[in-house]
């Protein structure tokens, strides 16, 4: 509605000079926002299409998402706190990390905690658009404390979101930094390893009564393997069952589905060779050609959130499982 119509309604409700009075408010406060917009050091693409005015580059972090918070250390954003996992833990592959610099760990997942939020003193919040991390619901009441942006992690890799966060918190250049020594390191490493023949495929193997999500080539996973030589096996996009369809990166497959796979090479997200052994004793699962070449390895266990911590634990299990 333009502020003209906008002043023929306050008119006909309380006369000439009360909308006069009114209309000037409005434009002192849409002049003001436009002002404070201009001024921002810098604003932020929201992931839920809003846009964040981050008036100065941001000196205590709070990520409301374990899952973005190893992207965050690795750029060395300043992160003051971050939510943990629902088992009140950060990730292993950077807990080390998180302790070194003091984060707080201010709730487990599900269990947004505002006072707690109002005590971190952030500049800066970070949230996830969706995941079990997520703090959508409480997002009105975080921005309340601090310049809030909000990410979507489900199907990007860490790269990408380092790129995103670089621009939020300032750290660009270290985050292009991480971004080319990590492509060194998987360059090097590539050239280390033999590449078994045949196709890859990575599965989380959850077993009967359960999804049982495959990675796809468009995954974290399926790139980061693929860039080490690997040929993904692509699942069958038929089998997914995850409500959230659109999702390119894992197809959540039937376990009775597991069995038409024809990789000679199987990778199992979460656990290391030693928890590879309910997969090759499985008797659904014996005829695969990765079972019968006993070519199943155990991708790491947190493997499953791929961040620059854990992507480098992968790569390094690599070398040294299929070293020249």
């Amino acid at each position: 509605m333009s502020a003209l119509k906008r002043g023929f309604g306050w008119l006909a409700v309380c006369g000439l000079g009360l909308a006069l009075a009114a209309c000037s408010r409005e434009g002192a406060g849409v002049a003001t926002s436009e002002t404070q917009a201009a001024a921002a050091w810098r604003s932020f693409d929201n992931a839920d299409g809003t846009v964040t005015a981050i008036p100065k580059p941001p000196e205590r972090i709070l990520s409301t998402s374990v899952a973005i918070t190893g992207t965050l250390l690795a750029i060395d954003a300043p992160v003051a706190a971050s939510a943990s996992t629902s088992k009140n833990q950060f990730f292993a592959q950077w807990a080390d990390v998180a302790g070194q610099r003091s984060v707080e760990n201010v709730w487990p997942a599900g269990s947004v905690d505002l006072e707690t939020a109002y005590a971190a003193k952030p500049d800066l919040i970070v949230v996830a658009r969706t995941g079990n991390d997520s703090a959508m619901q409480q997002l009105a009441e975080l921005r309340k404390i601090a310049p809030t942006i909000v990410l979507d992690y489900g199907d990007r890799t860490w790269q990408d979101l380092a790129v995103e966060l670089g621009r939020a918190t300032g750290h660009e250049a270290q985050a292009q930094a991480r971004i080319a020594a990590f492509d060194r390191h998987v360059a090097e490493a590539r050239a280390k390893i033999r590449v078994p023949e045949g196709k890859t495929n990575i599965i989380s193997f959850n077993g009967p009564g359960m999804g049982n999500p495959i990675a796809t080539r468009e995954s974290a996973h399926g790139r980061l393997l693929g860039a080490l030589g690997f040929d993904i096996e692509e699942p069958d996009p038929s089998w997914q069952t995850n409500s959230a369809g659109s999702r390119k990166d894992f197809v959540w497959a039937p376990y009775e589905n597991l069995g038409r796979l024809s990789a000679r090479t199987t990778f199992l997200l979460s656990v290391d060779d030693d928890g590879t052994r309910a997969f090759l004793a499985d008797p659904v699962l014996a005829n695969l050609p990765s079972v019968r070449a006993r070519q199943v390895h155990g991708l790491g266990r947190n493997s499953f959130r791929i961040d620059y911590f854990s992507a480098t634990e992968i790569v390094d299990g690599i070398v040294e499982k299929f070293a020249k």
